[in-house]
Order: C-alpha cells, then structure tokens, then sequence
C-alpha cells in the first residue's frame, strides 16, 4: 500500500512537471509571438523583423540555426536568408531541389531525422561551409491567398533529438508571421514606389503644364506680333522666366539681304530688346546656326566661342549656356540660346527640353512672318502693278479728249473758239494729275475720297461734250437725261472715270453696227441712280458670271479687262453698288449711290477746274478715236 502510494506520488510529480514544462514553453511561444506581432506592427525593416523571427525560431524549437528562403517567381529559385551567429548568409536552390525546394513545390511541411540518410538532401552546402547537417524541419509561408512565397527551416535539434510535431506546430505558427511580414514589407515598398512613381508623374504633370502655358502664352504672343521685334520679345522674356537665365537671345538671317541679325533679353531690363548686327561664326550662336548642333556649357568664358564684341556687349555676364540652331525649311535659318542660369548652376536638361520646344515655335513664328512679308511684298507689287494698268486703261479717255481738242485748235483761227478749246484742254490735265494723284495715295498707303457737292447740270454736260468727240464718226446716237435740278455728292473725277468707262464698253459692244447710247440720272429715294444703256448684242455668257473682275474681258482687241473692274471699285468707295441686265437686246448698267452715307473726306463746295469758261456746244470735227 505504502509503495503503491509513493507511485502515484511520483508519477503526479512528474505530470506535474511535465505540465510545468509545456506551460513553460507554452509561455516562451506566447511571448515569442507577443513579440513577433509588436515587431510586425512597429518594425518597417524586413530585414530585421525576419531576424527576430529566425532567433525566436532558433530558441522555441531549440535548433542549431535557422533559414529562411523567399521565392523568386521569375527564375524558379528559392533565395536563402541563413542565419549564422551574428551573421546573414545567402544562397539559392532551384525550385524541386534539395529539403526546401520539395516543400516549396509541395506546399506541405517535411521533417527529417538524418538529412545524409534522405535522398532529397543536397550536400554541397555542408561541404562548402563545413556545417555537418543531422535533423531538419521544414514549413511552407503562405501569404493570405495561400500560395507559398518561401520556405522556412530549422536544422539540428539540440541534445541530439530530432524535430517533433510540436516543433512543427511552433514553426508554422511563426511561419505565418513571417509571411505576413514578408507581405507587409512587399507592401509598403510598393506603396512607397507607387507614391514615388506618383510624385515623379506629379512634377512631370506639372512641368508639362508650365510647357503647356508657355507655348499657349507664345502662341498668343505671336498672333498679337506686329513684327519680329515683337515676337523675337515675348519669346525671349518667356523662355528667360521659365528657365530662370538671367538672359536670352535669338540670332536671326535677314530674309532679303541674309544679313545676321542677333537680339538679346536682359530679364532684369525687360523693357529694353538690344539688337546688333552679327558676322558669319562670331559668338556661340553664330557657332550654332553654322555647325547646325546644339551644345551646353557650365563655364562659357573659358570657350573658344566667347567673342568679346557679342558676348562682351551683352548688359550682364555670360556664365553657363544652352543653344540650338533654329531650323527652317531644311536649313537654319538662325540660333536660340539661354545665358546665365541664375544661382551659378548648369542648364538642365527639363531646360534644354523647353527650350527646343519654344525653337521649334520660334522658327516657324519667324518663317511665317519672313513668308507673310514676302507674300505682302509680291502682293504689293502686283495691286500697284494693277492699279497702273488701270491708270493706263483710263488715260485712253482724256487722251482722246485732248487728242480731238488739239486737232480743233489747228483747224480754227478764231481765238475765242482756241481759248474754249484751250480750257477743256486743261481740264483733262487735271483729271490725268487726279489719277496720277491716286498712284501715289497708294504708294504711300492711302485712299482718299473727295465727295463734295456736285450739280448734274453741269457734270453731265461735261461728259456728253467728251462722249460726243468720241462717237462722232460712229454711228451711233447719244441720248441723255438728266434730272437738271439734283445737287448730288460724290467724287466728281472717279464717278466721271465709271461713266466713261461704262458708256466706252457700250460704243464698243455696238461697234461699227451702231445703236443708240442711253444715260439716265435721277434721284430714287435717298439714292442717286445712274443707267447707261445701250441697244448692243449684251454681255457674252461666258463673262457674265465674272464680270466685275479685275482682267475679265471677251477678248476685244487692246482691252484689259479692268474697266467694270474700275467701276465697282469706284461704285463700293462710294458705299454704292453697280448692277447689269443684259439680254440679246442690249445691256444696262445701273450705278447706284447712297447720298445720306458720308464719305471719308466732304466738301461744300463744287470741284475746282482750270478755267472758267464752259459751253454746253459740242465742238465739231473731223475726229476719229477708238478707246
């Protein structure tokens, strides 16, 4: 009984110790796991999260070391982090390889009581590092999706045992926590490089904005640009702020004569744009437009390029550079450059970025500019070259005038009859120093029209005197009808030249055939409407569409095609309209012109003429003129 007694008391003894020993221990995982979780929760390094992991490990299962492995999905490798000491050593194992390659191609956790009497194990790192490996234990981490993302593993079970399944146990729940470390740290690297990516497009987004406003503000500029100067200014003063230089200039080659022309922008003298004359390969953007590359510069004083009579004059000092030549139709057609960033840096390259840009702006700007003066210029030419066609095209009139006048003088000895001859004479000088007036209005930009009071008594019978002298060895009959009583405004030499012109196309149309020639002023309305009619063939259908175009004609011998073209002119200046109907019959041209519209330039008082005499008597002669 006695001994039955001690029995039972030693045996409880030891089941009390054996409890004492897995609360213990149960304690010691407890506290490991605490401290796991704190460090998962505080510890942004992985590094050394898994360290404490891989120690605390090493310390429950009471092994000799611990490795942990990660998988590197992309070369099929476990990656080892094995801990020796104080130390971390790597090494890697392709995937189905060795202890560790089987679980992490399994998934399931492998225990091993001799590693040499396992088939699955590999040698070579024992022999490399000397290690001899007994007992090992093997778990899968699996991240929260469950797939495995490495191996973890303890080798050598102290005091000569091998691993049990509470070791196991212990290694799969630390297992877990290294997982989750490892998916944190995955984590927060990828926010941190996804809020780096996100900072980086941030400052790109802003920049190209900035990009974006400069050209929209060059854009703008270089609509409103009268000039080069202009443009060459707001250009510059962008560029400089933008990229904060203390300077910048543009080297430009004339478009007419070549010669290179360079401006300069001092930001802190904005209101002032130098401008010099440059020679061939003198100063850096010279260098540029004739070597067509671009270049930097940190230090430019110290370059063969600095030229003392272009850099030297500039109003500030040239430190560091950034130029490029401007490009234009295959060629260059000049340079940009940025001088002296600010604060003594270098140009960078978001500034050389910006500065092509605003080039490639720049010189298509310029090429616009150099095309819109040369386009101007031909222009020019061309409208003056018209405008004395037309000038020669109404000369026939008044030179048929004086023609008929002159022949009547030599024919008459009575000097009454000269002197009356004499004054009409005159009188179309004076429209020949009208037209030649009008020539030079336009050459220096201007056009003026003089309306004035003008009575139609005396206007028309001016033009029935000069129409008579024309059609007087034709065959045709010249009627006229005029409201006697109407004082009109308008300008008198102008309306004169229409009036010819219309009733000479109409003697024309009638030719040696002969007609009748009608013309017709009256007052309608506010309006003052004048018809010149005639009993013609009409107007050719194949002009009749453009018939008030400038060199439209239906190929009559020595005409020009400018004479309507002349009148609608003259009809539109007035703020008038001149309009035709025309059939087999005949054709009629009404002039109508507003007389409550004031014109640019009125005066009270009828047109002055050399002389003072006039007769309502058409002189008679042998005259016989074609227009």
């Amino acid at each position: 009984m006695s001994f039955n007694v001690q029995a039972g008391s030693a045996l409880l003894e030891r089941r009390v110790a054996e409890l004492e020993a897995a609360l213990a221990r149960e304690e010691r995982i407890s506290r490991a796991l605490r401290e796991v979780g704190n460090a998962l929760g505080t510890t942004l390094d992985l590094d050394d999260l898994l360290e404490l992991i891989l120690g605390k490990l090493t310390e429950l299962v009471e092994a000799d070391r611990a490795t942990l492995y990660l998988l590197d999905e992309a070369r099929k490798e476990l990656v080892s982090r094995l801990v020796v000491g104080q130390q971390v050593r790597s090494i890697r194992i392709k995937l189905g390889h060795g202890i560790a390659g089987t679980v992490a191609q399994t998934g399931k956790a492998i225990r091993v009581k001799d590693a040499y009497e396992d088939p699955r194990f590999e040698r070579e790192w024992d022999t490399l590092t000397g290690y001899r490996t007994t007992s090992m234990l093997a778990a899968p981490l699996k991240n929260h999706l469950g797939r495995t993302i490495g191996v973890i593993q303890v080798l050598n079970k102290r005091r000569g045992l091998e691993f049990s399944s509470e070791d196991e146990a212990i290694l799969s729940a630390l297992s877990t926590q290294a997982a989750v470390a490892i998916d944190n740290s995955r984590l927060f690297l990828s926010l941190i490089q996804k809020n780096k990516q996100l900072l980086d497009t941030k400052e790109q987004l802003e920049r190209r904005v900035q990009d974006l406003e400069l050209l929209f503000d060059l854009e703008r500029a270089t609509a409103r640009a009268s000039s080069v100067d202009t443009l060459v200014s707001a250009a510059l003063g962008q560029l400089a702020r933008a990229c904060e230089a203390r300077g910048a200039a543009v080297l430009l080659a004339e478009d007419e004569t070549g010669d290179l022309v360079q401006y300069v922008y001092d930001s802190e003298r904005s209101e002032d744009l130098e401008r010099f004359g440059v020679k061939a390969g003198e100063g850096f953007l010279a260098a540029v437009m004739a070597g067509g590359e671009p270049f930097e510069l940190a230090n430019a004083s110290g370059d063969r390029r600095w030229n003392e009579r272009v850099e030297g004059r500039y109003s500030f000092p040239v430190t560091s550079i950034a130029a490029l030549p401007l490009e234009g139709d295959g060629r260059a057609i000049g340079a940009l450059g940025l001088f002296s960033k600010r604060a003594g840096r270098p140009f960078s390259d978001e500034d050389v970025a910006l500065l092509r840009l605003v080039s490639a702006n720049v010189a298509t700007a310029v090429r616009l500019f150099q095309a819109s003066a040369a386009r101007e210029r031909g222009e020019r030419l061309t409208t003056i070259g018209r405008l004395l066609s037309q000038v020669i095209h109404d000369f026939k009139t008044p030179m048929t005038v004086i023609s008929g006048y002159v022949q009547l003088m030599q024919d008459t000895v009575d000097q009454e009859k000269r002197s009356e001859y004499a004054e009409e004479i005159l009188k179309q000088f004076d429209l020949l120093t009208s037209m030649q007036r009008e020539v030079l209005e336009f050459a220096r930009g201007e056009r003026n029209v003089f309306v004035r009071k003008v009575y139609l008594k005396k206007f028309f019978a001016d033009i029935t005197r000069q129409l008579e002298l024309e059609i007087e060895s034709r065959p045709i009959e010249l009627s006229v009808s005029v409201d006697t009583k109407v004082v009109a405004r308008f300008d008198e030499h102008r309306l004169a030249r229409a009036i010819h012109n219309l009733a000479r196309n109409a003697i024309e149309a009638m030719a040696e055939r002969g007609g009748k020639l009608f013309i017709d002023a009256r007052m309608q309305g506010s309006d003052l409407v004048i018809l010149v009619s005639d009993n013609g063939p009409g107007i050719p259908k194949e002009i009749e569409g453009r018939l008030f175009q400038s060199f439209v004609t239906a190929g009559k011998e020595g005409g020009t095609g400018l004479g309507l073209a002349i009148v609608k002119k003259i009809a539109d200046e007035h703020g008038g309209r001149v309009e035709v109907r025309s059939s087999e019959q005949g054709a009629t041209f009404e002039l109508r012109l507003p007389q409550q519209v004031a014109a640019p330039k009125d005066t009270d008082g009828p047109a002055p003429s050399r002389g003072t005499r006039s007769s309502s008597k058409s002189p008679t002669s042998k005259l016989s003129a074609k227009s």
